[in-house]
């Protein structure tokens, strides 16, 4: 999103918008298009770290450890053949921020208020999980004191959600728990992963409600793990159970790719898309229905987000469970059955079926 040096996640200046996105102009307009269809924008937020050549990190080298600049970032001064900075996860072109210092909280701050300001709604907070929690503690009360409505969602992958979710202040984090019993469950056609899962899922929601999904930019594609059966098996279950679930460019077109863990690995779950919907190809037209009429029905029942469940009857291929709204005044049933091809259906509290249709 903002200007960088490859990727996007080697920051160079998140002041403003990456060159080869376009200007902060074309930000705007997107922005005012969005709200003007009541649709929100959420930024991803890059706050662990920037790029090693950010131009203030190289001038913290170059000026040394007393320097203004210093204070931003985690500098080992004292590293065999001079000073170095910190890395995330090992990645070399990636300097850390100094989250205890007063000066990253300031600098986060200020970032996510100038973008705030100019509209959004929120941040992703990418590799929030890499930071204290209390420093989102810090950064986040202050940006709320000028953005009140603002959402904050952390990725976090493992560990204590909720907990994270009480130091940090993040509104959400995202639910990897779920993602991997959702598609494990049916590939091992072991349906006792998924109930478990949920009944953590009933926790989580009396204290929060969680980010879900079934694919993201760092995930092998859904219709890759699962195939097309599978996937919109998958997203059966996404769109009936409690959260906020989001889905990933291209599942709705059951794009494929295989994640890999080397340099460049990421490239086959993150294709380039053409310039038109008009260019799509025309085998992605059938999943995509499935979404909209997936999605159409939570629009139908918001209670959903909140919603609980509980298991009517749980097999290693087949499962029934009820989704319940918080007030206990509505429900559905949902069934999935992996005899043969994966499968689910949906019932109402009359027993018709929602979907699929006739």
């Amino acid at each position: 999103m903002f200007t960088s040096r490859t990727h996007g996640y080697d920051t160079l200046d998140q002041f403003h918008v990456d060159p080869r996105l376009g200007a902060d102009s074309d930000l705007d307009e997107l922005i005012a298009e969005c709200r003007a269809r009541g649709i929100r924008v959420v930024l991803d937020g890059v706050f662990s770290h920037v790029s090693s050549e950010h131009p203030d990190l190289l001038r913290a080298l170059r000026e040394g450890p007393n320097s203004q600049a210093a204070a931003l970032f985690d500098i080992d001064w004292d590293a065999p053949g001079g000073a170095a900075p910190r890395v995330f996860e090992g990645h070399d072109s990636l300097a850390r921020l100094s989250h205890d210092r007063p000066e990253a909280v300031t600098y986060v701050t200020a970032v996510m208020c100038h973008w705030l300001d100019r509209g959004i709604d929120g941040w992703r907070l990418d590799a929030a999980y890499s930071v204290d929690p209390a420093f989102w503690a810090q950064v986040l009360p202050r940006v709320r004191e000028r953005h009140p409505d603002a959402w904050f969602l952390g990725e976090v992958i493992h560990g204590d959600y909720a907990g994270f979710v009480t130091a940090s202040g993040v509104d959400s984090v995202t639910q990897y728990e779920l993602w991997k019993a959702i598609w494990s469950s049916i590939t091992d056609r072991n349906l006792f992963e998924l109930d478990w899962a949920l009944l953590r899922h009933n926790d989580f929601l009396a204290q929060f409600t969680p980010n879900t999904f079934v694919g993201n930019h760092d995930v092998t594609r859904i219709a890759t793990t699962l195939g097309s059966d599978g996937a919109i098996t998958a997203l059966a279950i996404l769109m009936t159970v409690g959260g906020i679930p989001s889905i990933y460019a291209g599942d709705e077109q059951g794009y494929t790719g295989v994640k890999e863990e080397r340099l460049g690995g990421d490239d086959a779950i993150r294709p380039a898309f053409p310039e038109s919907p008009d260019d799509l190809a025309p085998w992605g037209a059938a999943i995509y229905r499935t979404h909209q009429e997936l999605i159409g029905l939570r629009r139908r029942h918001p209670w959903l987000v909140t919603a609980t469940t509980a298991a009517l009857d749980v097999q290693n291929t087949t499962y029934t469970y009820r989704v319940t709204a918080r007030d206990g005044h509505d429900h559905l049933d949902v069934a999935i059955d992996l005899e043969s091809a994966p499968s689910a259906s949906i019932r109402d509290r009359s027993g018709e079926v929602l979907w699929p249709h006739a």
